[in-house]
Parts: structure tokens; sequence; C-alpha cells
């Protein structure tokens, strides 16, 4: 599938990382030609209607690949977690891996950490960087082992690939469902403290340093690991942060009626620790909202909550939950679409994810204020597993193409 016409969108409002420029973005082969500039003769001409034009999204860090969710949702590319059945940790797997979304949907595998994403040793990390791997994950889980987790720091600095990882001692939370507290206490939940988080991340920063090597940790969500975070990046550590939209929207009170659409991995945590998320996201610290998309079907979810399987299906509220933060002030235009769409790429080492001459043509019409209700009924998900479902929200896509060709929504 190749971009055959030229076309230029006009009369929208041009989403760049530089601010909103007034005019038209030109599509040609598959790339983007040209920003502000008028149309050519040969054009074919898409009228934006004074929404904005955005890039199309980037997810960094899925679960299952899962096309007509991510197209509704205006993601056009998404790095996919190793955690799969059998796990991404051999070259032909991640190599049909990369291959799985195409023609309209680029995937791009995360190779994994460890052998069988056991913890215990390496995995083939070269190889499956040369077979389509854009950057390495721990997966699900933290690596327990120092030794095991500086190696990889250490090779994965030799590579320049980044080391995407769980920040949460499994040794300390165990399978708790929920966060220590009143919440947990009142419910009676299997519960850890928040500190687990921290600890993971005061470790793997430290180690990150000590080999100098890139590091993103997929969620942060908690005051005390965020802070760390902020430390690092103040002393030059590569460090990197990402959150889901269940962290800044929802705290742990959303567990009250044990539904289990709230069963998250990390779980959800204090009114407080929701506040320092979104200041981490106004203040620079967090680089990276991502969905979370972990669909999971009734036999996963329809438990006892403790029992249920910790997940959410997150593509298709990923935007509009992110333009909440615009919304209320919390962060600028561009900036939202940095957090969703260029941070993102730039992490995974590709051309796109921004609207600039020469990157690929991977481009949204988004309707920020068109108002619509999550209903898990009726998502395209494989599964309606929402923390979010029957609430208001606002923004949706109105036009996506892939490399210049339209996307069917």
């Amino acid at each position: 599938m190749k971009q055959v016409t030229p076309i230029s969108i006009t009369g929208g409002r041009i989403v760049t990382s530089d601010g909103i420029v007034e005019g038209n973005l030109r599509l040609v082969d598959g790339l983007i030609a040209a920003v502000g500039e008028a149309p050519q003769d040969e054009d074919v001409l898409v009228d934006a209607g004074g929404k904005l034009v955005t890039p199309g999204l980037v997810d960094l860090g899925v679960f299952a690949i899962d096309k007509p969710a991510f197209h509704f949702g205006g993601i056009t590319r998404a790095a996919l977690m190793p955690d799969q059945s059998p796990p991404l940790d051999h070259p032909a797997r991640v190599r049909f891996a990369a291959q799985s979304g195409k023609p309209d949907f680029w995937v791009h595998p995360l190779a994994a950490a460890t052998a069988a994403l056991d913890g215990s040793s390496l995995a083939e990390i070269a190889l499956m960087r040369d077979a389509g791997a854009r950057a390495i994950a721990t997966g699900r889980h933290w690596i327990a082992d120092s030794g095991v987790m500086l190696r990889l720091l250490q090779y994965a600095a030799m590579l320049d690939m980044v080391v995407i990882a769980h920040a949460e001692d499994g040794a300390i939370s165990g399978r708790a469902s929920a966060t220590a507290g009143e919440m947990a206490t009142r419910l009676g939940l299997p519960s850890a403290p928040a500190e687990a988080e921290a600890l993971a991340v005061a470790r793997d920063i430290a180690l990150a340093e000590l080999a100098g090597a890139r590091l993103h940790f997929r969620q942060v969500t908690t005051r005390a690991a965020l802070d760390l975070v902020r430390a690092a990046k103040a002393r030059g550590v590569p460090v990197t942060a990402g959150v889901t939209p269940a962290h800044f929207m929802l705290s742990d009170l959303a567990l009250a009626e044990y539904r289990t659409f709230a069963r998250l991995s990390p779980p959800l945590r204090s009114q407080q620790d929701r506040e320092a998320v979104i200041e981490a996201i106004g203040d620079g610290t967090i680089d990276v909202i991502a969905s979370g998309h972990d669909p999971r079907g009734p036999e996963e979810k329809r438990l006892p909550f403790a029992d249920a399987e910790p997940g959410m299906a997150g593509a298709e509220t990923l935007l509009p939950m992110t333009l909440t933060l615009m919304r209320d002030g919390v962060i600028s235009t561009e900036r939202t679409f940095d957090l969703i769409a260029s941070n993102p790429a730039r992490l995974l080492g590709v051309q796109a994810g921004a609207l600039r001459v020469g990157f690929e043509a991977d481009v949204a019409i988004v309707d920020a204020e068109k108002p619509w209700v999550v209903d898990s009924r009726e998502m395209t998900a494989l599964a309606g597993n929402t923390p979010f479902d029957g609430q208001p929200v606002q923004g949706s896509v109105t036009a996506l193409w892939k490399g210049g060709v339209a996307v069917a929504l």
C-alpha cells in the first residue's frame, strides 16, 4: 500500500513540536513534503475544517495488536511488549511481529531482555535488533537479579538501545492487587506498599548511571519514584518515564465497587500520588503517555478482584484522556502530542510522531471538542475492559493516514 496522489490537508491547525501552524500540510510519496505551504495543482485537497492536524499517535508498550482499536484512537504505530505466547525472545518471532500490522499499521517489537522473560539469562538481543526490535523490555516484571540487570544495561549501551523497564520490586509487590492504604484495608484486598515502585526505580537508575545506558520506565505512578526520576534527570542520567491515563485520571477510590476493570498493574494509587503524576506530566518529568493496551476477556476479568488479571483496553481512550490535561491547562497542545507521539517515536528511533518534512506521513485530523461516552460494550478492541466505562469524554479522530494512505475508521 503506497500513496499514489499528493495530498494537501487545508484549513486545519497543524500541531508541531514548536507550536501551532496555520496553513496546509502536504503529503507526497508517503512522506511529509511541506508544512504551512500552499498546495500544488496536482494535489488532492482535504479540508480539515478548523480541526487539529496532528501526527499519528505512537503507543509505547502494548500487549496485543488490535488494529481497529488503534485506528479508532488515531494510533498508527505501537511498540509491542515481549510478553506474548511465546515471548519475543527469538529473532524469528521478532521478525514476524514486525510484519504483523502492515500495510496500515506499523508494529515495533520490543526484544525480551531475558530468555523466556525469566529474569535470569540475557536473550539474543543483537540478533533481535537486526530482526527489527526497536528497544529492549523486561516485560511485565522487574528483573530482581541486579547482576543480570547491570549486564543488560551494559549490553544495551553497547548496542545503543533503550531498555524499557517495569518498575516494581516483585519481592515486595508479589500478587498484590491494590496499593497498601485505607482503601485496600477497607476492601480486604491483598496489597503492597507504594515503596515497591520507588525501590525498583532507585536501583535501576543507579545501574543505568553505572552502565551509561538509556533507561525508560514504562510506568511511574508514585510521588517517591517520580522524585527519583526528577533528580536523576537533573544530574544528567539518560532516564525517561511514562504513565498511562488510568494513573492520572483515577485513584484507588475507583476500586470501591470491586470492579475488575480497575485491576491494573501497577495498581491504582492514592489521590496524593495521582496528583503527583499530574504535576510530573506538567513539569516534564514524565516523557510519555501510553495506553497500556491490554485487552482481557471475561474469563480473565469476571473473577474475584484479587484473582482477576490486571490490564486495561486503553487504545481508544488514550487520546481523549490525554486531551483532558490540555483542557485543564496542565500541558499545551504541542506538549500533548509530544507525550503521545513524538517522544515515544524518538525513544524507538523512528522518523514518525511529528509533522516534520521528511518524516513518515502518519497524520490524523482530531476534533478535540467532540463529545462521546466510553462504553465497554461498544468498543472496537478485542475486549472492553476499560476502567473508564460510562465516562463522558471529549476528543475524537475524524480522519487518519498511514504513510499518506487513508485508513478506514
